[in-house]
């Protein structure tokens, strides 16, 4: 059994366009799904907006692959503009969106820097979103981050063998701050716990140094090996563009679609043929 991977979009990755703009965007270019984020286009608490865009997404043929939220778990901090979004709330509007899983942020602070107190706080907190979240049929899948307890993938399995709930998850990304062979083994440990993966390609440790994503075919390609055993199906979203160009998006869901198209061609199952 292999994954199906279905490609799709994380809508911040032009924070600046209407949703129905994202919605045009991923339609002409022939991706399946969109990552709603929860700071500009789908904001917390505003369930009106949810049920709009949940509706407009189905309405052009695309599902909503998740709720991408700013919720970390930890205390609000007045002095930042991300701070924590109440959890009932980020749930109520990741049901009127029709999510099927939320997208959480463990913390703002690093394994080796976190107290034991916050620690078990996040931990606690995560543990009784997961069941809320369960309850409405809803995935809990955190950020796979630096400067959270999901900064590597050792301190990611910690926390999620914290937690222990089956309906907590990671997602992934390549990190950063590793050189791609430790990309890959890490990959490799927190596959058992991983959902949805978050597709870019970055020049080596430049944020926001974004290159196009065809330049890391070789590299992903290798990460599509190490995922393609895992069974169920899970969302390969683009997350960031290259000066938030419509046109390098083009070029990048041309990258993403190809490299399905190779997998099918190899046996692995994709949700439909892209063409």
């Amino acid at each position: 059994m292999h994954s199906v991977f279905r490609p799709g979009l994380v809508s911040i990755s032009f924070r600046e366009l209407a949703p129905q703009q994202i919605i045009d965007l991923v339609v002409a270019n022939g991706l399946q799904g969109i990552e709603w984020g929860g700071d500009v286009h789908v904001p917390h608490g505003a369930i009106e907006v949810a049920e709009t865009v949940g509706r407009l997404t189905r309405a052009a043929g695309l599902e909503v692959a998740s709720y991408g939220s700013y919720y970390r778990f930890d205390d609000c901090d007045p002095e930042l503009s991300d701070s924590t979004p109440d959890m009932k709330s980020v749930l109520a509007t990741a049901v009127a969106l029709g999510a099927p899983a939320i997208r959480v942020w463990a913390g703002r602070v690093g394994p080796e820097d976190i107290s034991p107190e916050l620690r078990a706080s996040i931990t606690g907190r995560a543990f009784a979103f997961a069941e809320a979240a369960a309850e409405k049929g809803i995935r809990l899948d955190f950020e796979f981050h630096e400067d959270t307890l999901t900064e590597t993938p050792k301190s990611t399995i910690s926390l999620l063998e914290g937690v222990n709930h089956p309906n907590a998850r990671t997602l992934w990304q390549p990190p950063l701050q590793m050189s791609p062979a430790d990309r890959l083994e890490g990959l490799e440990a927190v596959k058992p716990w991983m959902s949805n993966l978050h597709c870019n390609y970055f020049a080596q440790e430049a944020w926001p140094n974004i290159q196009p994503l065809k330049d890391g075919t070789e590299e992903w390609r290798k990460y599509l090996d190490v995922t393609k055993a895992l069974p169920g199906e899970r969302w390969i979203l683009i997350e960031h563009v290259r000066d938030h160009s419509p046109h390098q998006f083009e070029e990048d869901a041309v990258a993403l679609r190809a490299w399905l198209e190779k997998e099918w061609e190899s046996g692995v199952t994709v949700f439909s043929k892209l063409i």
